[in-house]
């Protein structure tokens, strides 16, 4: 997908949202930041991998997954604003500024009880709320937990394993969802219901209050397969100091058999807030990763637009169309792993608006100024000056021998 990335930074989708940089990408879909131009404001823009855009069957459960999800009201849900079909299959999303759960175990690793109650309360109440909707996740898992900076925890991606999975791309043999999380009807059957998040949201607390997951194997479809033969072990016997209590809790929601866990989200929620009484834990803001995918887009994004670099509206006030290079001569960088360009050394990202080339090819006058602005032009007047500096030394040290010999 990372042409499609390339193609897509800059484009304005339905003439009304502009993608401006990427956030991160997986197998079945890629998130951006984007701007909504009509309401002025940032979202979240997730596109779906061209495939899927041709196939009828996925396009309708797709608008349809999406119109339930925004019928959704719970503030442990990110809001759906829109979706839509604009040669790509697109849905636009409150963009919580911050971070993943993810990246918040790889920088702090496991989590104390009540630190693991304060991610656990928002996320089954979210959950709770699509289960009495009728609608299931499919794909609950560090990733998709959303921690803004004011410490508000969200889930997202509902409904688009589903969409996928009645498609006519994936093969009915593939499993749909994260071999880690997934519950064993999800592995046998494919099936899933509210009690299927349930299950996969033990494993996440499993690995909140371990730091690992509790099944290993060398591949997804071994892992995956793990789940139908073994149960989950008590996090207090993998490491110490976890409460009975809290074992209980991750113990029911993880039972081989749907039948014997909570049933649905809002009823694990309950059990697990009991727990937090009978334990007296504290409330506790979980704070967002300081350093995270989201994170360094915006930083990178607000850099640029220090500098010019946002495409602005035609001056009609009709947005830039699809696919158009930004106008102020600086294009954002699409790999956020991608390495600084050495110092003195063109950047590939930089366009001129006259030639869409390179700046070190632009040719002319006009081209030698642009290559000696900022520090270069700065460099090349201080050699001047030394130079003249160095030719009056050599004039005078001339004229003195010259009068010392003629003497």
């Amino acid at each position: 997908m990372h042409s499609q990335v390339d193609e897509l930074i800059g484009a304005v989708l339905e003439n009304r949202y502009r993608i401006e940089a990427p956030i991160a990408r997986g197998g079945m879909s890629a998130v951006y930041v984007g701007t909504d131009l009509r309401l002025g404001r940032d979202v979240a823009i997730k596109v779906m991998d061209t495939r899927y855009a041709a196939d009828p069957q996925f396009l309708r459960r797709f608008e349809f997954e999406a119109r339930a999800v925004a019928g959704l009201r719970h503030p442990g849900l990110v809001a759906v604003y829109d979706q839509g079909i604009d040669d790509v299959a697109f849905l636009v999303m409150e963009l919580v500024e911050g971070g993943s759960l993810r990246e918040l175990l790889r920088e702090r690793g496991p989590m104390p009880p009540h630190a693991v109650v304060a991610v656990a309360d928002p996320v089954l109440g979210g959950l709770g709320t699509a289960h009495a909707a009728g609608l299931v996740h499919r794909d609950v898992k560090p990733e998709n937990v959303l921690i803004s900076d004011a410490g508000e925890i969200k889930v997202a991606d509902f409904g688009l394993v589903r969409a996928v999975a009645e498609s006519g791309v994936t093969s009915a043999s593939v499993i749909l969802g994260t071999a880690a999380y997934l519950s064993p009807e999800q592995v046998n059957s494919t099936q899933a219901d509210a009690r299927s998040d349930v299950y996969s949201m033990g494993v996440m607390l499993f690995e909140l209050l371990t730091g690992r997951t509790p099944f290993r194997g060398d591949t997804p479809l071994a892992l995956a397969y793990q789940r139908l033969t073994y149960d989950v072990p008590a996090p207090g016997d993998v490491i110490r100091g976890v409460p009975a209590e809290l074992d209980e809790v991750v113990l029911r929601a993880t039972e081989r058999r749907p039948a014997d866990r909570y049933a649905d989200g809002f009823e694990m929620r309950e059990a697990l807030l009991d727990v937090a009484d009978v334990l007296d834990l504290p409330p506790f803001t979980v704070p967002a990763p300081r350093r995270s995918a989201e994170r360094e887009t915006m930083a990178r994004r607000r850099a640029a637009l220090d500098v010019g670099a946002r495409p602005d509206d035609e001056p009609d006030g009709t947005p830039a169309h699809r696919g158009a290079m930004p106008r102020g001569g600086t294009r954002v960088q699409t790999d956020p792993g991608a390495p600084e360009p050495a110092d003195g050394a063109p950047s590939p990202d930089r366009i001129d608006d006259r030639t869409d080339l390179p700046v070190a090819e632009v040719s002319g006058l006009d081209g030698l100024v642009e290559e000696l602005d900022g520090g270069r032009l700065r460099a090349l007047i201080w050699i001047l000056v030394v130079l003249l500096v160095a030719a009056a030394a050599a004039g005078a040290g001339w004229w003195v021998g010259a009068r010392l010999l003629g003497g």
